[in-house]
């Protein structure tokens, strides 16, 4: 039985409660910001892992990014409640150490790890993730993609705190795909709220603050950006993941060396100043017969997942600035034309590139998803041969012809077709083919004017100006089609040929929308595939994507690496943490 102490017990007791939590406040401190060693084995502990990128980042704010030059640095950063086993492709607790569900399906509890701590000491608890689903990811002021993922029907998900380490998501439908779509970033909400709360959020976290300022949970924190030099992460000295004794990352250092090009990332990996390289197929030849010699391995997983493509411009919106359409109407009317995207389809010489660019390590790509993507993948679309005849042939019956006979064809009102074509400038492959796509189209009569971009003015022109006609781009992939919502539905952020759609703007469109609202919900994996495969077929239909070809997933890696473990979906690096350097 408990009972209540006299006064002076109780004052005596205060005193020495009192004495010991600032004696245990002090230990604790001690041993955040100086860890005793825990290492089991310290010799793999140490070293660097350097990457190369031809694009600087954008910012480091991942609820914000929608292009890889920032969730390559953001990734290593900033966490999700899960993660996907680069290997048996499994949902695995991350941030959250468990779950359970109630209600059908429609509540999931979530009990969070009670061992995670920010970058600057504080600890991670379920306040960080109410806020980032609530104040980030479902504010409006907030321009994001993941505000489309985590939709049914229009209806946004309920997010409550239930105790310090536990959360409740209560969905307004079933939603399949919940567990992967888990690995969404949480960011800290003791951080961030008061730039919400001052409507500074979407200036935050841009590639001008200090990177002392950038606060994760991940295995590595930002330590140096200098602007088309270098990004340079450090190892997180109080990462909450363990392998027996051993407190992980092993690494020290993660550097994303700023290269111009392709080209130069192959010189500097020969150099050895690279310990990775992503292989074009006409490397291949070139590096395979060096492994022994240059003291690495290429690895050759299969196709690669996402998707490359050529898309135009169908945004039939208003520049508010200027009050001029976004597209010229002549182009509109030829962009949102199929037959005239049917004949540039046919147009394309895939094995051509696949031969020259790819020296035939590549696929031809017609479907919204990659081969490797696995049993969401549909192979049985409409494919397009290349065959000049029937190109002209389809724009002849659409009314495209040279009527004048200077080599260019007019469409029925006299206008010469001609537009502007981009891609990204550090991206050698995609710049040959775009010089390929544009040879091909000239040869039907069509005036291609070319130019590369660097990568974020690429971006900005798709994601906010809309200023362009064509660009030939690529999506990354996955394994869960639902994760391309925020492309494929018309409201999408990146519904790239006319995104933002307040309705959708054609049936076709609208069909996609049913389907990812529906698919989405249908917990039967057979019955989600039907409506998957669908979509499919209407994009191959439908062409708002021409696809081109997909590239074999070939890689080198210095040999010099612990633990590595390449997969189709992971890559060479999926275990970043558990990756060392062999002494």
């Amino acid at each position: 039985m408990i009972k209540y102490r006299n006064q002076e017990q109780n004052n005596n007791l205060d005193f020495s409660l009192n004495i010991l939590f600032k004696l245990s406040a002090l230990l604790v401190a001690f041993l955040f910001f100086y860890p005793i060693n825990l290492s089991a084995d310290s010799n793999k502990f140490g070293g660097r892992l350097i990457f190369a990128t031809t694009s600087d980042p954008r910012s480091f704010n991942s609820i914000l990014a929608k292009e890889t030059s920032t969730t390559a640095i953001t990734g290593l950063i900033f966490e999700g409640l899960t993660t996907t086993n680069g290997a048996t492709l499994e949902v695995e607790p991350h941030l959250a150490k468990s779950w359970r569900i109630e209600n059908d399906g429609l509540s999931w509890i979530f009990s969070l790890r009670d061992d995670v701590y920010w970058f600057d000491g504080k600890k991670f608890t379920a306040d960080d993730v109410v806020f980032t689903f609530n104040d980030l990811i479902y504010n409006e002021d907030i321009p994001n993609s993941s505000r489309d993922i985590f939709t049914i029907e229009e209806k946004v998900f309920k997010v409550e705190k239930i105790d310090d380490f536990t959360v409740r998501f209560n969905l307004p439908g079933k939603f399949a795909p919940f567990l992967r779509s888990m690995s969404q970033e949480i960011l800290p909400e003791h951080i961030l709220k008061k730039h919400v709360e001052g409507g500074r959020f979407n200036f935050t976290w841009g590639t001008d603050s200090n990177p002392d300022e950038i606060i994760g949970t991940g295995p590595f924190k930002l330590t140096k950006y200098l602007p088309g030099e270098r990004i340079v992460l450090e190892r997180n000295p109080h990462y909450w993941k363990y392998t027996g004794k051993d407190r992980l990352p092993y690494l020290d250092e993660i550097i994303f060396m700023v290269v111009q090009s392709q080209d130069t990332s192959l010189l500097k990996f020969l150099d050895g100043q690279l310990d990775y390289y992503g292989l074009r197929g006409t490397d291949y030849p070139l590096l395979k017969p060096l492994e022994a010699e240059g003291d690495f391995t290429v690895y050759n997983t299969g196709p690669a997942f996402g998707s490359n493509f050529l898309v135009f411009n169908q945004n039939t919106g208003m520049n508010p600035n200027s009050n001029k359409p976004y597209v010229d109407s002549a182009k509109l009317s030829w962009f949102r034309d199929k037959r005239f995207r049917k004949a540039v389809a046919h147009a394309i010489d895939k094995e051509k590139i696949i031969e020259i660019l790819m020296n035939d390590l590549g696929f031809n790509q017609y479907s919204g998803m990659s081969p490797s993507s696995g049993f969401f993948y549909h192979p049985d679309v409409k494919k397009y041969d290349y065959n000049i005849e029937k190109a002209r042939n389809i724009l002849s019956q659409a009314g495209f012809s040279d009527k004048n006979l200077d080599g260019i064809i007019e469409d029925s009102e006299g206008n010469s077709i001609e537009f502007n074509l981009f891609t990204n400038s550090g991206n050698t492959t995609r710049i040959q083919i775009a010089a390929i796509i544009r040879k091909d189209l000239e040869n039907l009569g069509m005036k291609v004017n070319f130019l590369a971009l660097e990568f974020n003015n690429l971006v900005s022109k798709m994601v906010s100006t809309y200023d362009w006609d064509a660009i030939i781009m690529g999506l990354t992939g996955g394994i869960e089609p639902h994760s391309g919502r925020n492309v494929w539905h018309s409201s999408g952020q990146l519904h790239m040929w006319y995104p933002r759609q307040e309705t959708p703007n054609s049936d076709w469109e609208k069909r996609i929308n049913e389907i990812f609202d529906a698919g989405v919900q249908e917990l039967d994996r057979e019955k989600r595939k039907v409506f998957y495969n669908e979509w499919q077929y209407i994009v191959s239909e439908e062409l708002p994507f021409i696809y081109t070809v997909l590239p074999a997933s070939i890689f080198a890696v210095r040999n010099k690496f612990g633990n590595l473990n390449p997969t189709p979906y992971g890559g060479a690096f999926h275990n970043l943490e558990e990756i060392y350097i062999k002494k």
